[in-house]
């Protein structure tokens, strides 16, 4: 009978270790499958969960996928795709960010929601009655809850693929003004290198014109001038003949 006991005692043990692990593979597999922008989802928590919430649900759901602990080939992945998230949720900034987002796919439903209301008149009547604690209720629903999460999933990926489009604008921009002033420096370099160049033909030009002038004044004697126009008479030109001198 000690042997029966524990033989079950040992099936018992490896199948509780077997259904451990694979809730540590659904939970890496689940983790993996979320929606990459919102970090609540990462963390299964609802869009009011706290911060205390959030240190709390990280440590047991970090506990289960834990790379040491959990033999699934993605739990490393898994595991800092967590850590990411309450990174997120624990900076202000960024935790007012998503839920800025939250607030307004909230008011996107109601709106839906008021316009659904204006053609069911028992609907309108009830939630007129309850002053609004009907919508309260609803908005407690399961189903108000799924249509706020693919919500918020729509207005974060719009605001995200915005911010890469503005990101990729600046870099475009950027890129310009740097391309700008590259070529600017290359026309100063190659203005100060010409500037440089024609300085130092000076003295070779001085000397050139020197020699020029001094060349002039040594006119030979009896050397004929190259002739001159007259132009007192626009209709005529007068050609001055050579002199001879002596």
């Amino acid at each position: 009978m000690g042997d029966v006991k524990e033989d079950d005692d040992a099936i018992l043990k490896t199948f509780l270790a077997e259904v451990g692990e694979v809730e540590r593979d659904n939970e890496v597999v689940r983790i993996l499958s979320c929606f990459k922008l919102n970090p609540f989802e990462h963390l299964n928590l609802s869009f009011d969960s706290s911060t205390d919430d959030v240190k709390r649900q990280y440590r047991k759901i970090s506990l289960m996928v834990h790379p040491d602990k959990c033999k699934h080939p993605q739990a490393q992945e898994a595991f800092g795709a967590l850590a990411k998230a309450q990174q997120l949720l624990l900076n202000d900034q960024e935790r007012d960010y998503i839920l800025t987002q939250v607030h307004a796919a909230k008011e996107e439903l109601r709106m839906k929601r008021k316009k659904q209301l204006k053609k069911d008149t028992a609907s309108k009547i009830k939630s007129l009655v309850d002053e609004g604690k009907h919508e309260h209720i609803y908005e407690q629903s399961e189903e108000f809850q799924k249509e706020l999460k693919l919500k918020v999933r729509e207005i974060l990926t719009d605001q995200e693929w915005r911010r890469r489009k503005m990101a990729m604008r600046i870099s475009e921009e950027e890129g310009r003004l740097k391309k700008d002033e590259e070529e600017q420096k290359e026309i100063r370099k190659k203005k100060r290198e010409h500037e440089e160049q024609w300085e130092g033909t000076r003295e070779k030009r001085v000397s050139s014109w020197r020699d020029f002038m001094k060349a002039g004044k040594k006119a030979k004697k009896g050397e004929t001038r190259p002739p001159k126009l007259k132009t007192e008479d626009p209709n005529k030109s007068y050609v001055q003949r050579p002199v001879k001198k002596g």
